[in-house]
């Protein structure tokens, strides 16, 4: 297979990877408030999680809690809830408002709320608990 090729059997070929101070918690925080469930779920010791699988769609993020090891020299946590990030994630959602009220009601930080985007469709964005951002909106990019 070509380099640029992406592989065929995936369900999704992009899957952003997260780091928690407290995953136990991210998780199950993530599921109630933007509707995640969980597909696998490895606990590591003392109460940390070694790798965690959460879909929301045909969309996946991995995460797992925040450590000293290689990967952890290149990856962590913010170092604030508020400050900036190098990266987000972006789900397409179908009801922007209720996903946005849903999120809001298990203590998202609206950052922007609800707004139709010059592009086409409706987005909000928020941070959870720790600081990461996260995108939810009802533009597809695929159409």
């Amino acid at each position: 297979m070509p380099a640029s090729e992406p592989a065929k059997t995936a369900g999704a070929t992009i899957v952003p990877a997260l780091r928690y101070r407290d995953a136990p918690a991210a998780i199950e925080w993530l599921c109630q408030a933007f509707g995640f469930e969980k597909r696998l779920v490895v606990p590591g010791g003392d109460g940390t999680i070694a790798h965690a699988q959460l879909v929301l769609g045909n969309g996946m993020i991995m995460l797992g809690s925040a450590r000293d090891d290689e990967f952890g020299a290149f990856q962590r946590p913010p170092d604030t809830p508020d400050g900036p990030v190098s990266m987000s994630v972006y789900a397409i959602v179908e009801d922007v408002d209720a996903h946005h009220a849903r999120a809001a009601a298990a203590g998202a930080r609206v950052v922007m709320p609800p707004a139709d985007q010059d592009y086409g469709g409706r987005l909000y964005s928020c941070r959870d608990p720790e600081g990461n951002l996260w995108n939810f909106g009802s533009y597809d990019p695929w159409e």
